[in-house]
């Protein structure tokens, strides 16, 4: 269905929200909540549906893709999450072709983030610098390295926090993964999964059940709801929400 693509401005900086795909799961994901989130108000039929967004910054000249998405009907993301994505089609939707994206931040590296970035083998956005955190490309499965292979020569490995455009951050964000990262925009943080329901935006202490290190995760995402105005998040609903 045709709709048009949200986007946020702040200090100069455009964000456009994409919307990959939405779900619900396939039975080998959707399981009852509290088994998802520990600790969560929820019951044994709730049905969990996620969203799937990407996020493209316009800043500075620069033309920056955060997560690349479910990618085609044969990517890694298939098995489990509603590949293929329409990523390329959004993209087309707002006047951006693969080639003119120069930077891709990679949250972390699983399936429903990275798969979009190979396409038949070869890149899918030649002409971008494949930004990944040290501790992510360290922990990575034999299969997504092994998927990833088509962009080695494309990655940009960081540690920590660095700067993008002016004003556009990448900030280092344990605990879903060990090189989860966000990036930040003033106080608009795009938050990858340092969260997955919107019952963790009043509870950051609610665990998800696929987080790397559960104390770490709920850490970060307690400081990161504390400094952030607005969250773009990858998995809610909404793809912009005001925090206060």
């Amino acid at each position: 269905m045709a709709h048009s693509p949200s986007v946020f401005s702040l200090g100069g900086v455009e964000v456009t929200a994409l919307c990959d795909a939405v779900g619900p799961m396939g039975d080998a994901i959707r399981k009852p909540m509290p088994e998802m989130f520990p600790g969560g108000p929820f019951g044994d039929d709730d049905e969990w549906v996620l969203h799937f967004h990407c996020h493209l910054i316009r800043a500075a000249g620069r033309t920056i893709l955060v997560d690349v998405g479910l990618g085609g009907p044969g990517s890694p993301a298939a098995s489990w999450a509603p590949a293929p994505g329409r990523l390329l089609a959004e993209l087309e939707s707002v006047g951006v072709a693969p080639t003119d994206v120069d930077t891709v931040v990679i949250t972390h590296l699983h399936s429903d983030h990275v798969s979009g970035a190979v396409a038949d083998g070869v890149p899918t956005f030649p002409n971008a610098a494949h930004i990944v955190q040290r501790a992510e490309v360290d922990g990575a499965s034999n299969a997504i390295r092994a998927f990833l292979d088509p962009i080695k020569d494309w990655l940009q490995i960081v540690t920590g926090s660095t700067q993008l455009a002016p004003g556009v951050s990448v900030v280092h964000t344990p605990g879903h993964t060990p090189g989860h990262q966000t990036v930040e925009i003033g106080s608009l943080v795009i938050s990858g999964d340092v969260l997955h329901h919107p019952a963790q935006l009043v509870d950051p202490m609610i665990g998800y059940l696929y987080d790397h290190d559960p104390v770490q995760a709920a850490q970060t995402r307690a400081a990161v709801l504390t400094r952030a105005q607005t969250l773009a998040p990858a998995h809610l609903p909404d793809p912009f929400i005001p925090l206060r």
